[in-house]
Order: structure tokens, then C-alpha cells, then sequence
């Protein structure tokens, strides 16, 4: 597999990179403090094209294949996690559930909108009871008439406070169970649809996170994405390129984390010594670049398989499993390395390790990607 890259894949890169560098790093800690995204930042993430990346060139687009869409994602990540997501879930979740399964008039409709960062796409399919198990739904969307009328909790709704719209998966038809779910495109202020207060999360807390419920809120029937009662099986197909993303994000957290001890262990002095002559953080160092080449080379491979023909579920969990584990390592061999140091804020190694730990959860548990990988081994 090749993994040369093209030239408007490195000038994407680069971009993203001096964006990270120049804009996001300084103010990382301060979004971190704050918990909160600047609608400033957001607009100037917009006008750099970073929400359109994954839409077609006739919606106004940048149509980047899977592996520029990454490396955006794993620069952006090395600076700030929670704009990452953002970028992440609003591309590979909200824009590519109405490429593929939206109709001619929801594309004109949104496609142009969300590729120019005019609005937020966001995605809710977790619930108060049903995360892994994303077949026990119970938020309801019952067709009355030419709407739908929903009722029920959804939780953990990445970018919600400030979502234009929501793709929201709920049951048309409760008596079928996970056969009678569909995906509804929900908009922003939708009479009867209520947003929690942002969670108050460990890391990624500039990103937006929030519950949200419905009572009696009606959505007309024309924005059905897909087949009625076809949404399970559409949402397992997005959260490949979710897993992606997830995999993109964590390699960024982990060489931000890597990059940071390799530069304290040449600053830090201890008996006479920098930490970086002593053998025992050396071989650290060593195993901590080791893991991050072996996730980069997952994760692009999982890129690259998912524009290939057939399904690579197999792969693209791999990639997300082992870039989400080799971030918390990476992170947690950064905060032994600074020492006492790594557990303030006032180094972002603090921040990386915290940063890393939902990487290994959302978008399917690190459990959930050893289910995936051992059916697809075992059914052959």
C-alpha cells in the first residue's frame, strides 16, 4: 500500500498543520479552561474549508478522499482534540449521511450549507440507556400525518449547542425494535426538541456535548434519509467513517503527548543528567515512537481501504482500536516522563492524557472494536 502522498494531499496537510500551529496551540489551554468553542474559531475553521472536507465539489466541497481527511484531522488533533471532533463528526457522520442517503432536494438543501460552515452537522444515536448497544433505542419518531412526532432522551450529542442539524436515530416503528429505526434530519429549533446543559467532561471540553429530548416535536416525513424503519442499518455503515476520524484524532493526541516528553526529557535535568541520557527513559521514548508509527500505518491504511470497493470494517476498527490504545499509552508515558510536572496544568501533557482517555470509548468502545474484528475473523 502506498502511502506517498499527493500533492494537494500535502498542501491539505499543511494547512491544517500551520492552522494547528499558529492558531490553535496558543489558545489550546485557554479552550480547555473554559470548556467552551469561540464562534469566531468556528468561522475561521469554515473558511479554510476544514467543514467541507468530505462534501462533493457541486455542493461547494473540497470532495478530499479519506486518507487527506485524516491527516487534517490527526494535525488539528495535535493542537486541539475537542475542534477535531468537531471537524470529525460534522464531515463523517452529519455530510456523508446525506451524500449517501439523502435525497436530490436534501442535498441542495443542506450539502452547500454544511460545506461552507454556515451551519453544524451533529449526530445522535446513543441514549441514557443504550450506547454499545445501539440496537435497544427507545426515543420514538412515530409517522403522524406527513411528520414524525418524537419523543424520548438522546445522549451524548457531539456539537449540539451550536448544530444547525442533527441526524437523529429513533424508532418509526417500535413493535420491529432495532428493524423499525430511521434516520431523521432534525433542525435546529425545532418546536418541542430541548437541548441539556454541555457535560462536564474530562477532556475534549472545548467540544459542545449535550442531551437531547423531545416532547411531541414534529419533523416532516420528507426528512426521512434513507428508507423508513432502514436507520440501524445506516448508522452502523456511518460509524466506519466515524472510526476513522476517531483513529485520526488519538494519533494526533499521541504525538502531541510524544513530542512533548521528547523535548522535556532534553530539558529536564536530574543528577547531573538531561532525563533523555538515561536508559530507562530512552527505551520509553523508544517504545512511544515504536506504537505511534504502528497506529499512523493503521489508521492510513484504514483511510485508504475506506475509499477502496467492498466493506473494511475489520480494518477501519484495527486502525481505530489500536490508534485509541497507543494515545492513552502514549499519553500516560508522557505524564510518568515529566513527572510531577505532568500532573499540572501548567503542561499540556496534563491535557493529552485526559484528552486520549474517550478515544477508547465513543464512536465504539475498544471492546466494541474487538466484537467487530472477531466476527468478520470467525465467519470465514
Amino acid at each position: 500500500m502506498d502511502f506517498n502522498l499527493s500533492e494537494d494531499q500535502i498542501l491539505l496537510r499543511d494547512t491544517a498543520r500551520e492552522f494547528a500551529v499558529k492558531r490553535l496551540a496558543p489558545i489550546a489551554e485557554e479552550l480547555d479552561a473554559k470548556a467552551e468553542m469561540p464562534p469566531e474559531l468556528l468561522q475561521e475553521t469554515a473558511e479554510l474549508g476544514f467543514f467541507g472536507l468530505l462534501a462533493p465539489e457541486q455542493y461547494g466541497g473540497l470532495a478530499a478522499d479519506t486518507l487527506s481527511y485524516a491527516l487534517c484531522i490527526e494535525e488539528i488533533s495535535r493542537a486541539c482534540a475537542g475542534l477535531a471532533i468537531t471537524i470529525s463528526v460534522h464531515n463523517s457522520l452529519a455530510i456523508q449521511a446525506i451524500d449517501m442517503y439523502g435525497t436530490d432536494d436534501q442535498k441542495d438543501e443542506y450539502l452547500p450549507k454544511l460545506a461552507a460552515g454556515e451551519i453544524i452537522g451533529a449526530y445522535s444515536l446513543s441514549e441514557p440507556g443504550s450506547g454499545t448497544d445501539a440496537g435497544s433505542l427507545a426515543c420514538q419518531a412515530i409517522p403522524q400525518g406527513d411528520s414524525y412526532v418524537f419523543n424520548g432522551t438522546k445522549s451524548w450529542v457531539t456539537s449540539a449547542g451550536y448544530a444547525g442539524i442533527i441526524i437523529v436515530f429513533a424508532l418509526t416503528d417500535p413493535e420491529k425494535g432495532p428493524k423499525g429505526v430511521s434516520a431523521i434530519i432534525v433542525p435546529k429549533g425545532t418546536d418541542g426538541m430541548n437541548l441539556g446543559a454541555p457535560e462536564k467532561k474530562m477532556g475534549i471540553k472545548c467540544s459542545d456535548t449535550r442531551e437531547l429530548s423531545f416532547m411531541d416535536a414534529k419533523v416532516p416525513k420528507a426528512n426521512l434519509l434513507g428508507t423508513e424503519n432502514e436507520g440501524f442499518k445506516i448508522a452502523l455503515s456511518l460509524l466506519d467513517n466515524g472510526r476513522v476520524g476517531v483513529g485520526a484524532q488519538a494519533l494526533g493526541i499521541a504525538q502531541a503527548a510524544f513530542d512533548e516528553a521528547l523535548k522535556y526529557s532534553k530539558e529536564r535535568k536530574q543528577f547531573g543528567r538531561s532525563l533523555s541520557e538515561f536508559q530507562a527513559i530512552q527505551f520509553k521514548l523508544a517504545d512511544m515512537a515504536t506504537q505511534i508509527d504502528i497506529a499512523r500505518l493503521m489508521v492510513y491504511r484504514a483511510a485508504v481501504l475506506k475509499d477502496a470497493k467492498g466493506r473494511h470494517s475489520r480494518q477501519i476498527s484495527m486502525g481505530k482500536l489500536v490508534a485509541s490504545e497507543v494515545a492513552n499509552f502514549v499519553a500516560n508515558e508522557a505524564v510518568q516522563i515529566h513527572g510531577g510536572y505532568g500532573y499540572v496544568k501548567e503542561y499540556p501533557v496534563e491535557r493529552y492524557f485526559r484528552d486520549a482517555r474517550v478515544t477508547e470509548i465513543y464512536e465504539g468502545t475498544s471492546e466494541a472494536q474487538r466484537i467487530v474484528i472477531s466476527r468478520d475473523l470467525l465467519k470465514g
